[in-house]
């Protein structure tokens, strides 16, 4: 049925439309046309006001939406009249109109029409008016209007009376009833002003007809051009330019290229732009310069330090009419930032330092150092690198340098022995990650360099942090009172941490404790990059540790807080239609959790019996599409589907699908449809057919059951002992009367039932069926044989039997074997 339902109602838009015919029209042609050749035009509005739909009935013709017909090859009027049909619609309306054209040839014409012909000379000049050069007219031109823009004329006005019409945009299309034509003369007049930045030509078509319709010029396609105005001012394409240049770059170097567009006619004064820089924020030395023409921006200053000025903005004009005075200007702000480099060398903010450290301590943190960097913070150009250049022959000591602070951190990593040397001096150098990069003709940095002084002190040693200082990551959002660590210290006599308190020295972030007796290190709060003053993600602890003799060492903890999983996965859309074309739904999940917290995702159908029933297929890390698996039922499905990120934490999701009979789902968007969901769903089209066919078992068990019973009951057997009974041959096909005839055999009635042509023993059992398709069985055996008589009647029928001997039945029915055999009946012998 679905595909008969376009055919059918296109057939009913093809009855619904409303045929007629409309007008004749007759046209005055050479008996040989050439291809594209102009023939005529034909008012079609008179017709049919909107006509979605033109065509003609001859290919060889072809007709313009202004009416006009052309030739599509070559004709030859081999009759004196040639005929098609114009076939106008309107598919909105219904509405279909006819337009019957005959096409006569020129010498069959009415007398004026000869005289026309004799006349034809005239239209033989060199100069001709039909074709104008294109008008021009002013842009917001301020009138008077009317105002008149160009005259067409033609030719043979000067013999005949011509009348002159128009077509196209400006007139009878968008924007209408800008130009008209009058009638008479031919001259074209505009009613207003026009936009050229929104109308920059106009393409009208101009026709010259006689009063009887002929036309003797082509349609003349002119052009009316506007003229530029300089009614726009020119606008940069961005409302803020942004550029970044190195510092110590050279006089030239480009930064960047600022551009603006002006609305009015290209390649005229009125678009031709020039640029130049207004002012400069800080209003120091020039530092740029703009090319006029190009809006490139360059470096003009030698020396750009970004340490004395980060970033430039500039005002900048465009302006056109070639930058003349009584140009339209726009002004617009270019901001240029000045990337750092490294060329400022890191100072250590103090030459010299003391420190103390006991003896035989190893691992412990004994100084940090500071430096000064005029670069940028946290660039590789002001990050410090510390060495240690003196004084550290036997490796006792070792700097590293903190991240986060940018200090130099000095730590004892041997054992120092205070009876060897009660001092050392160190001297310390520092430089940064990048290398220099110096702006030309500048001197070469030097290195900064600083003596520490370390006293070795001779006391009992208190406990030691292995090591001393120690790093731990935090995963965000752990539980209050997770373990994330342990740290503990020993005491250098014994070398273990029987005895030892720990705690946190006071004024410390309060994000951990430490167990004071095992150095466990548990969370107190939960971390949050997200919260507060632990947005900066780390924290730095001093953690004391206290022997028995109340001796203390000190080590320092750093807590880092790492992005954790804290985010469930979850599907975006839950809600879906699929139509009979059971194609796939593409189901996306979102985690707001990082990597590598989010995808991969895993997902899972956790209902079994809907798992039977759709499948879930990998398309992108974390995307996946469903589908059903097989034939399934029409319905609703609540699925519940299972995704899990890639830190292994589960959102459990509903995917809600209408699986419709639909093409497109907007069908089903506001039916109802049965939910099915693990526990109700229907019988699918197996589980129906195999009902369907058990059905139709049983019922064949039943009937055949039946027809066995049946048969035992209306049959029985012919003895030879029956009496009262009669066989008649008759040539009748409706049931005979009952009559007294020599040619009866009479036979003998017997209680006796018996099967439907059985032979038991020696018996042979003869069986003959009265009505329509019966026939007369003869089954020869020993003994004795058996006649089975059956008659139908009133639905119900009724077996005799009556039992004879062979002979006796051959004698009765050999004579009437060899005649013509009984309609109905069928002499069967075995």
């Amino acid at each position: 049925m679905a595909p008969s339902a376009p055919r059918l109602v296109l057939g009913l838009l093809v009855l619904s439309l409303c045929c007629e015919a409309c007008k004749k029209v007759i046209l005055h042609v050479p008996s040989e046309l050439e291809a594209e050749t102009f023939i005529g035009r034909v008012d079609l509005k008179e017709c049919l006001q909107s006509a979605e739909f033109i065509s003609s009935s001859d290919g060889n013709f072809k007709i313009l939406e202004d009416g006009s017909v052309y030739t599509t090859s070559a004709v030859s009027l081999s009759a004196e009249k040639k005929t098609f049909t114009i076939l106008l619609k309107d598919i909105q309306e219904q509405v279909e109109k006819k337009i019957h054209v005959s096409l006569v040839e020129e010498e069959r014409k009415a007398q004026t029409q000869k005289t026309r012909h004799a006349r034809d000379t005239v239209l033989k000049r060199t100069k001709r008016r039909w074709g104008p050069i294109p008008s021009v007219m002013i842009e917001n031109s301020l009138g008077p209007f009317p105002l008149q823009i160009q005259q067409v004329q033609s030719d043979t006005a000067q013999n005949y009376t011509i009348y002159y019409s128009a077509s196209g945009p400006g007139i009878d299309q968008d924007p209408k009833g800008l130009f008209y034509i009058e009638r008479e003369t031919g001259n074209i007049f505009a009613t207003r002003a026009v936009d050229r930045e929104q109308y920059p030509s106009f393409q009208i078509i101009c026709f010259a007809t006689t009063p009887d319709g002929y036309s003797p010029e082509v349609p003349l396609v002119h052009t009316i051009r506007i003229e530029d105005d300089n009614d726009n001012a020119p606008y940069f394409t961005q409302d803020l330019f942004e550029f970044s240049v190195p510092e110590n770059s050279k006089p030239g170097v480009i930064v960047g290229k600022v551009t603006a567009e002006d609305r009015d006619e290209p390649y005229t004064l009125h678009t031709t732009l020039k640029y130049r820089i207004v002012s400069q924020n800080p209003p120091v030395t020039p530092a740029f310069s703009l090319h006029s023409d190009t809006g490139v921006i360059a470096v003009l200053l030698p020396q750009l330090d970004r340490e004395l000025v980060p970033s430039y903005t500039l005002l900048v004009e465009v302006r056109d009419m070639a930058g003349q005075p009584f140009g339209l200007c726009t002004t617009g702000t270019a901001v240029i930032r000045i990337e750092d480099m490294n060329d400022n060398a890191p100072c250590f903010k103090q030459m010299q330092y003391e420190t103390r450290v006991e003896e035989n301590r190893v691992n412990v943190e004994i100084l940090r150092v500071s430096v000064v960097d005029l670069d940028e913070p946290g660039s590789p150009g002001s990050g410090a690198v510390y060495e240690i250049i003196k004084g550290n022959d036997d490796r006792s000591f070792e700097i590293t340098t903190d991240k986060n602070t940018n200090e130099g951190i000095l730590c004892v990593v041997k054992g120092l022995d205070y009876e060897s040397a009660k001092q050392r001096i160190l001297v310390i150098a520092v430089n940064n990650e990048a290398p220099y990069m110096l702006a030309p003709h500048s001197q070469q940095l030097s290195q900064s360099t600083s003596s520490v002084t370390v006293h070795v002190l001779d006391v009992d040693e208190g406990p030691v942090f292995k090591p001393c200082l120690l790093r731990i990551d935090v995963k965000e959002c752990e539980d209050i009172g997770t373990t994330i660590g342990r740290y503990v210290a020993e005491d250098p006599e014994t070398g273990n941490s029987e005895g030892i308190r720990y705690r946190i020295a006071p004024n410390q972030c309060n994000w951990i404790n430490i167990d004071e007796k095992s150095g466990e290190v548990r969370t107190v709060k939960v971390l949050d990059r997200d919260v507060g003053d632990m947005r900066r993600g780390q924290c730095n602890i001093t953690v004391l540790a206290v022997d028995r003799n109340g001796k203390t060492g000190t080590g320092t903890i750093q807590v880092f807080i790492v992005p954790g999983n804290k985010n469930y996965p979850r599907i975006t859309k839950t809600e879906y239609i699929m139509c009979r074309d059971r194609k796939p739904i593409c189901l996306t999940a979102q985690d707001g959790d990082e990597s590598p917290y989010s995808t991969p995702f895993v997902y899972r159908i956790t209902d079994r019996s809907l798992a039977s029933m759709w499948k879930i297929t990998r398309h992108n890390d974390n995307s996946v599409y469903l589908s059903p698996k097989g034939d399934i039922p029409f319905g609703t499905y609540d699925i519940p589907i299972s995704v899990i990120d890639n830190g292994g934490k589960v959102g459990e999701n509903h995917i809600k699908v209408n699986l419709c009979d639909c093409v497109t789902p907007t069908e089903c968007n506001g039916g109802k449809s049965r939910e099915l969901t693990g526990g109700n769903v229907t019988l699918g089209v197996w589980a129906i057919l195999a009902m369907i066919l058990g059905s139709l078992l049983l019922l064949l068990i039943l009937i055949t059951i039946c027809g066995c019973c049946g048969s035992g009951v209306m049959h029985r057997h012919v003895t030879d002992d029956c009496a009262n009974h009669n066989l008649i041959i008759s040539n009748t096909e409706a049931p005979g009367e009952e009559v007294m005839d020599h040619n009866i055999i009479p036979l003998q009635n017997t209680c006796d039932q018996g099967g439907y042509g059985i032979k038991t023993g020696d018996q042979q059992t003869f069986e003959m069926t009265k009505g329509r398709g019966h026939t007369l069985e003869s089954v020869k055996g020993g003994g004795h044989q058996t006649l089975g008589s059956v008659k139908e009647g009133g639905g119900q029928t009724v077996m005799d039997t009556c039992r004879y001997s062979y002979s006796e039945w051959h004698n009765f029915t050999h004579p009437r074997l060899g005649e013509e055999s009984i309609r109905g009946h069928t002499l069967i012998k075995n």
